[in-house]
C-alpha cells in the first residue's frame, strides 16, 4: 500500500500533522467554501459546518487511515472506508470532487505547517490522500453500480402517503415513489438522504433510517425534531419537515445506502441483539419489521433506553413486532418510568445482569455518549468488538478501535 519511503515520513510527521488537523480542516473548509460556495447548496450540511462536527470527522478519518496504513501496511482498512463511502454516495459525491478536496486540503496543510512541509513530506501525505481517495472512489463506484445508478444521480421524487405523529417531537412519513414505478431495493438498517429547499433558497440534506420493513413499494422515515442547545438554532431540516410536510406533498429522496444492515448472509441464523436509545430506535424497528415479515425464528433481544414511555417513538409497534417473533424479547429503560410499561427498568441502560445470547451480532444506534458507554459494557460482558456494529446519525466522530 504505502511505499516504504513515504511510510517513514508519515510515521515521523504524523504527530505534527495530527496535532494540527483541526486547524488544517478549519482552513480547508473555509477556503473551499469561499471559492466554491455552490458546494454548500445540496452537498455539505451547514449545521455540521457551523458546529465543527464535519471537520472533526474529516480530521479523525485522515488520522485513522494514516495510522492504519502504518500499523497494518498490508491490509487496506476497508471497514473504515465502507462507512465513509456509503455516506458519500448517499449525498451524490462523484470522483472529480476528490480533486477539488485535494487542492484545498493540501493548500491548508502548507499554510498551517509552513516550512515543515518539505517536498518529501508533501509527497508522502499526497500518497496517503490518494490511497484513501482511490479506495473510496472504487468503493463508491461499486455502490453506484450495485444500485443501478449513474454516479451522483441518486435523487427521486416520493409522495407522502401518510404523516403520523409518534410522540410530541417525532413524526413518521410513509412514502411511495411519485412516478408510480417500483421502489429501489433496500435492506433493513439502511438510510436515505432527504433533500429540502430551505427558506433562504439553499438545499440541505439529512439522512434518516428506514423505520419499516424495506420490502414492497412503500418506505417510512421517522424524524425527530432536533432542538437547539447552548444557543444554537433548532435542526433546520427536521424542523422544516415537522412544520411544513403533509400527506400529498412530495419529498426528494436518495436511493438507500448504509453498511450496517441486517441481512448479511453470514448472520442468517445467528442471534440478533438490537440496542438503541432515543431516535436510534428507527433502524432497529426496520430490522424487527423485516424479521417479522420473513417469519424469522432467530433469537432476538431488543434493548432500548429513553426518557419516558411517552417519549419512546414507535413503542407500541415495537412491542407488536417483538410479539410476532417466537424467540424475541425486549427490555426497556426509562429515566422517568410510567405505567404504560410496568416491567421497564428505571434509569439508564445497564446490560449487567442481562442474558446476552452467545455469538450474537449486536446492532447499536443512539447518541454518541450512549453508544460509547454501552459498547464498553458489551465488551466487558464478553461480546467481541468485531460483532458490534453501530450506526451514527451525522458525521462519524467516533472511530473505535478493536477494543475502544
Amino acid at each position: 500500500m504505502l511505499s516504504a519511503e513515504s511510510a517513514a515520513v508519515v510515521r515521523a510527521t504524523l504527530p505534527a500533522v495530527g496535532g494540527a488537523l483541526d486547524e488544517i480542516t478549519t482552513r480547508f473548509y473555509g477556503a473551499m467554501f469561499r471559492d466554491r460556495p455552490e458546494l454548500l447548496d445540496g452537498m455539505f450540511n451547514r449545521g455540521n459546518q457551523a458546529s465543527g462536527a464535519q471537520r472533526q470527522a474529516l480530521a479523525g478519518s485522515i488520522a485513522a487511515f494514516a495510522t492504519a496504513l502504518l500499523e497494518q501496511p498490508d491490509v487496506r482498512p476497508d471497514a473504515l472506508l465502507s462507512r465513509i463511502a456509503h455516506k458519500h454516495v448517499a449525498v451524490g459525491v462523484t470522483d472529480d470532487q476528490y480533486t477539488i478536496v485535494h487542492k484545498y486540503l493540501f493548500g491548508a496543510i502548507a499554510e498551517v505547517l509552513g516550512d515543515a512541509v518539505t517536498p518529501d513530506v508533501a509527497a508522502a501525505w499526497d500518497e496517503v490522500y490518494w490511497l484513501m481517495a482511490g479506495a473510496l472512489i472504487a468503493q463508491e463506484a461499486r455502490l453506484y453500480q450495485d444500485a443501478g445508478l449513474e454516479p451522483g444521480r441518486i435523487w427521486r421524487q416520493w409522495t407522502v402517503v401518510e404523516r403520523r405523529t409518534e410522540t410530541p417531537d417525532v413524526v413518521s412519513f410513509l412514502l411511495r415513489p411519485a412516478d408510480g414505478a417500483a421502489a429501489p431495493r433496500a435492506r433493513a438498517g439502511q438510510y436515505v438522504s432527504v433533500r429540502l429547499r430551505m427558506p433562504d433558497g439553499v438545499h440541505q440534506l439529512r439522512q434518516y433510517s428506514l423505520s419499516s420493513d424495506p420490502g414492497g413499494d412503500l418506505r417510512r422515515i421517522t424524524v425527530k425534531r432536533v432542538p437547539g442547545t447552548d444557543g444554537s438554532p433548532d435542526g433546520e431540516v427536521s424542523d422544516l419537515l415537522h412544520r411544513s410536510v403533509r400527506a400529498g406533498d412530495e419529498l426528494t429522496l436518495s436511493a438507500p445506502f448504509g453498511d450496517v444492515v441486517l441481512d448479511d448472509p453470514a448472520d442468517a441464523t445467528t442471534p440478533v441483539v438490537l440496542v438503541s436509545a432515543g431516535i436510534g430506535c428507527t433502524p432497529m424497528t426496520g430490522m424487527l419489521a423485516q424479521l417479522a415479515a420473513l417469519g424469522s425464528t432467530r433469537p432476538v433481544l431488543l434493548l432500548h433506553a429513553d426518557h419516558s414511555p411517552a417519549d419512546h417513538a414507535l413503542r407500541a409497534e415495537t412491542r407488536n413486532l417483538v410479539g410476532q417473533l417466537p424467540h424475541a424479547r425486549a427490555v426497556f429503560w426509562y429515566e422517568q418510568p410510567g405505567q404504560e410499561e410496568p416491567d421497564a427498568r428505571a434509569g439508564r441502560m445497564d446490560v449487567e445482569g442481562i442474558e446476552l445470547p452467545d455469538d450474537a451480532t449486536v446492532f447499536l444506534c443512539g447518541p454518541l455518549p450512549f453508544m460509547r458507554d454501552v459498547r464498553g459494557q458489551l465488551l466487558r460482558a464478553g461480546v467481541p468488538a468485531r460483532r458490534i456494529r453501530y450506526e451514527v446519525f451525522g458525521p462519524d466522530l467516533w472511530l473505535p478501535g478493536p477494543t475502544a
